[in-house]
């Protein structure tokens, strides 16, 4: 699975790990996210995000 950066502050969601302190189980791609999940470290939207080189 494909990982994905937050252009705003460069987190990198990994499916692998998934975000479990937000309730996103490891082995969660990143297109399964809910609409209303957000970047962990600055608060950035899905629409924010893109795949990781």
């Amino acid at each position: 699975m494909k990982k994905y950066v937050c252009n705003l502050c460069g987190y990198i969601y990994d499916p692998a790990i998934g975000d479990p302190d937000n309730g996103v189980a490891a082995g969660t791609a990143f297109a399964a996210l809910p609409e209303d999940w957000v970047c962990p470290d600055c608060g950035a939207g899905l629409e924010d995000f893109e795949p990781a080189e």
